[in-house]
């Protein structure tokens, strides 16, 4: 029985080759994740240890430094914490195990080319000291020309970014941090192994008083760094720093510490990353279950004679079983094997693309782990084994009497009951969990829709034979009146195997409810944002920084004073506890002359005019949750020892585009003199203008890390965002598109084999080759319309779900359907089968009508 089995590949290695491509595909995908994801790690890992090869102890102060950017979230600066000062570096230098002790401060710092443009990204631009040691040398920061800075004024560059911007020692060079910009003099330009230089960032150094001025303060330190003496461990010199300094009031690391650190966060990063990829990979492979599964019950279909007649012969129904999946797990171990071959293709070339975009990003070897292969292998064999398994079982029930029958075994009415009636289960669990969830909040509402939608999903494509009839019947009148003789055959090709149909068509119908059902929440978001921003700002400008960190608290007068300004006011930012709730609450402070000038609320009660008698704002859910109304007073506990007593001024309507508390700044500024301002808010006397813009640029300092942006730009901003985050998507689904392809292809080309009689019969009463083409690429265009036509159905449908669910936490959220990308999507559909025909349909018209004929 194995070597009928392997006989039996052989033989239909040419319809077996799209399920082995399927395979394959699905499995270098997993592979090319791992590669690419070990190797990104193994030089990440390399690269962040060197840059602690001269740390045996880290000692940090735990507060100081500036606030928020990417990914942070904003928080109030640390009250009484313990300053690193020049005598704090004494006396650690002091210690027994000190060989050096060095005091390091840094914060961000932008560098603009000739052109006043930032070089590199604002996330990556820092600056920090220049600290040399007897020689007058940075060991840190080796020179390549020039020398280190020296007074205030003078900078040194890094190489990456010097030579990107043509910068050469002697120029004059603009440097920012998040207040006004200033000229400075290049006098050197060194080389680092700064794995985040490396990567793509800037770097410009000072000399120590200057950067103590410009990124913390006066004689102050972020850190300092300790280097062991000869003989010394850093468990050692970490126990002496120790007994030097509190540790309540500072924080001390090893450098082994640091590096784990390092790892772990290298480790996260990346984990993230293969997690994602391994997603899309594991959507591949699902998809391809459907080709396999349909591969096998359609060879078993056209060898029925030949397993009835081992059934005959005496062969049992276990042997049937396992000989046809001895089939399946031969097709699994080759598909996988080349699956893993190009799976360390797809990684080498994913390390390329990306050091292509940033050649600073590290690099090394291939890493190929053992876990690499043996996962790839056992994936694509156990996907490939599993989804020929219900094949392989009704392979084993064919009866030995069917060897003297002709023809398909019919399905019986029993098995489609059945399935139906499982369809209809899974679909209505599914569809009630989701509709509950989209008419409940909270976590328990996405709860229900993370149930609902694989059950609804499975539940769909298990009817997908009994929805196949009559969706594909609406299409029927319109290919007959077109397409004439053809096109009605083409109808009823498509609908002489619902199961077949289904199977082929399922593979669309994954690929059409993610990109959907994607589409429309993106595009739903960015039309409630857009609503939102257009609702909340009569600001014709928002001052900002690129990186989204803390202003300069000397900018906004600067501002404010620029020519054609009508009103200006820094948005300052607070958490304070409001009431009993035990909860911090964002509040936000605005000039209170101003306000009515560059905010826009649709006030319920009182009036915006109680900014001036130093009263706040709260919204309608506030208001409900506090029992607050205009008048009330409620206690603020702004820290640990200071409380104040806010009185209610009016009421608004909830603005997402403002926080839940409004707040003048002279209230807030009463208790925290220094509040996080992460924007300034300006109204022009004429109205927004390049003039204006201009000259809000100026009072910066043409600071280049300074956006100046209009209400248009902040949603074309946004906008990019998420089309960014679907073009990744749709490339990520590509794969899983691909294999859906291959779907098609492999159906029509056995199911065109199958029917080698009937269609040497047609071709014998009349039908032209030209006939025949159309009839198989209007069958493949119907299957494939069909798929991707329920895909979009249930896409739009979770969609809905989603932003129902969403909508509690982005106000106006309702969903928008892009109806031109879902006639894109459908249109392309329609391509997908036209390009998938192309090859069935001209091995059909080319076959030869008498030997078709007498085909058994």
């Amino acid at each position: 029985m194995y070597r009928t089995a392997l006989r039996n590949v052989l033989a239909h290695k040419g319809r077996l080759l799209m399920t082995a491509l399927a395979v394959m595909l699905g499995t270098a995908f997993v592979a090319g994740t791992l590669v690419f994801s070990d190797t990104m790690g193994q030089a990440m890992r390399n690269s962040y240890s060197s840059s602690f090869s001269d740390v045996s102890v880290l000692v940090s102060s735990h507060g100081g430094g500036d606030r928020g950017g990417p990914g942070e979230e904003p928080q109030p600066r640390e009250k009484d914490d313990k300053s690193l000062t020049d005598a704090t570096v004494k006396e650690l230098a002091a210690l027994p195990g000190t060989d050096r002790a060095r005091g390091v401060v840094t914060g961000f710092t932008g560098v603009a080319d000739k052109n006043g443009n930032l070089i590199g990204e604002a996330y990556g631009a820092r600056g920090a000291n220049f600290a040399p040691d007897a020689s007058g040398a940075d060991p840190r920061y080796p020179m390549a020309e020039g020398r280190g800075p020296r007074n205030a004024g003078e900078i040194a560059l890094n190489k990456q970014a010097a030579d990107k911007a043509g910068y050469h020692v002697g120029d004059k060079v603009r440097v920012a941090g998040n207040g006004a910009a200033e000229d400075t003099t290049l006098t050197g330009v060194f080389t680092t192994d700064d794995p985040q230089v490396s990567s793509g960032g800037t770097l410009a150094l000072m000399d120590t008083a200057t950067a103590q001025q410009r990124l913390l303060q006066p004689g102050r330190f972020n850190s300092v760094v300790l280097t062991a003496k000869a003989g010394t461990s850093e468990a050692q010199l970490l126990d002496q720093a120790k007994g030097k300094l509190a540790e309540a009031d500072y924080t001390l690391q090893t450098g082994q510490q640091l590096k784990d650190e390092q790892t772990k966060m290298v480790a996260d990063s990346i984990s993230g990353l293969k997690t994602m990829l391994l997603v899309f990979a594991g959507i591949s492979l699902f998809v391809g279950i459907f080709i396999i599964v349909n591969t096998f019950t359609m060879l078993i279909a056209q060898r029925i004679k030949e397993l009835a007649l081992l059934r005959a012969v005496g062969a049992s129904r276990g042997q049937v079983t396992r000989s046809v999946l001895v089939e399946a797990l031969a097709i699994g171990v080759l598909a996988s094997l080349a699956g893993l071959l190009a799976g360390v293709g797809i990684g080498a070339g994913l390390q390329a693309l990306l050091h292509a975009f940033n050649d600073g990003i590290p690099t090394g070897s291939l890493v190929i782990a053992p876990a690499t292969i043996v996962g790839t292998l056992v994936t694509g064999v156990v996907v490939t084994v599993l989804s020929a398994l219900l094949p392989a079982v009704r392979a084993s029930r064919i009866p030995p009497v069917a060897a003297m029958s002709s023809g398909d075994q019919p399905t019986t009415q029993r098995g489609l009951v059945v399935r139906n009636s499982i369809g209809v289960l899974l679909a209505g669990a599914g569809l009630g969990l989701i509709l509950s969830g989209a008419n409940s909040t909270g976590s328990g509402a996405r709860t229900k829709l993370e149930l609902g939608a694989p059950l609804t999903l499975i539940g769909v494509f298990v009817l997908l034979p009994l929805l196949s009839r009559p969706v594909i019947a609406l299409v029927g009148p319109v290919l007959a009146k077109v397409f004439g003789t053809p096109g009605k055959l083409a109808r009823l090709n498509a609908v002489r195997n619902p199961r077949r149909t289904a199977t082929t068509a399922a593979a669309l119908t994954i690929g059409l409810t993610l990109v959907t059902a994607l589409t429309v929440i993106g595009n739903s978001v960015t039309s409630a944002v857009t609503s939102m921003v257009g609702g909340s700002l009569k600001a014709d400008y928002v001052v900002a920084m690129a990186n989204h960190r803390e202003l300069s608290p000397e900018l906004a007068p600067l501002v404010a004073k620029a020519n054609g300004v009508k009103a200006a006011s820094q948005v300052d930012n607070v958490w304070w506890q409001l009431g009993d709730t035990g909860k911090d609450k964002a509040i936000e402070g605005y000039d209170a002359d101003a306000f009515d000038q560059l905010v826009n609320l649709t006030m319920q009660s009182g009036s915006t005019a109680a900014l001036k008698q130093n009263q706040i704002l709260v919204n309608d859910e506030v208001a409900r949750d506090q029992h607050l109304a205009v008048g009330s007073t409620v206690q603020a506990k702004v820290d640990d020892s200071t409380t104040a007593t806010l009185t209610v001024g009016g009421v608004f309507e909830r603005n997402d585009g403002v926080s839940p508390i409004v707040a003048p700044n002279k209230l807030i500024e009463q208790y925290d003199p220094n509040p996080l301002v992460q924007q300034i808010l300006v109204k022009g006397v004429d109205g927004p203008s390049d003039a204006l813009k201009q000259s809000i640029k100026d009072a910066t300092g043409r600071n280049p890390v300074m956006e100046v942006q209009t209400k248009k730009d902040l949603v074309d901003q946004f906008s990019r965002i998420i089309s960014t985050m679907l073009n990744l998507m749709y490339g990520l689904l590509g794969m899983a598109v691909i294999v859906a392809v291959l779907g098609v292809i492999n159906t029509l080309a056995m199911s065109v084999f199958e029917r080698k009689r009937e269609i040497g019969m047609l071709r014998a009463i009349g039908l032209e080759r030209r006939g025949i083409k159309r009839m198989i690429r209007l069958e493949s265009v119907v299957i494939s319309v069909f798929g991707a036509f329920i895909g979009v159905l249930l896409g739009c449908f979770l969609a809905w779900a989603s932003t129902r669910v969403l909508a509690s936490d982005l106000k106006g959220l309702t969903t928008v359907i892009p109806y031109g990308s879902v006639l894109l999507f459908l249109g392309l559909a329609a391509l997908v089968g036209i390009v998938a025909a192309l090859w069935p349909a001209r091995r059909a018209s080319r076959m030869d009508i008498l030997s078709s004929i007498k085909t058994d």
